[in-house]
């Protein structure tokens, strides 16, 4: 077996295996989605919502906590 022959063989075997993650995580957004856990669609909203004065997309549970505290 030469070099080129096992560079070709990891090529693609990583090949695969990205592709396999890369499904893995697509097949995780969709799920959480659906489960209602995250709403990806308001993560598309911010590159154009990106003034300083306008809202969050999620409320920051530590920032609320700190603000009752005082």
């Amino acid at each position: 077996m030469t070099l080129t022959e096992m560079q070709g063989y990891a090529f693609f075997f990583f090949t695969i295996l990205l592709v396999v993650i890369l499904y893995g995580y697509i097949l995780h957004l969709y799920r959480s989605e659906k489960k209602g856990e995250r709403d990806y669609e308001k993560y598309g909203k911010m590159a154009l919502e990106d003034e300083l004065h306008d809202r969050p997309v999620e409320a920051n549970p530590k920032a609320t906590n700190d603000t009752k505290e005082k």
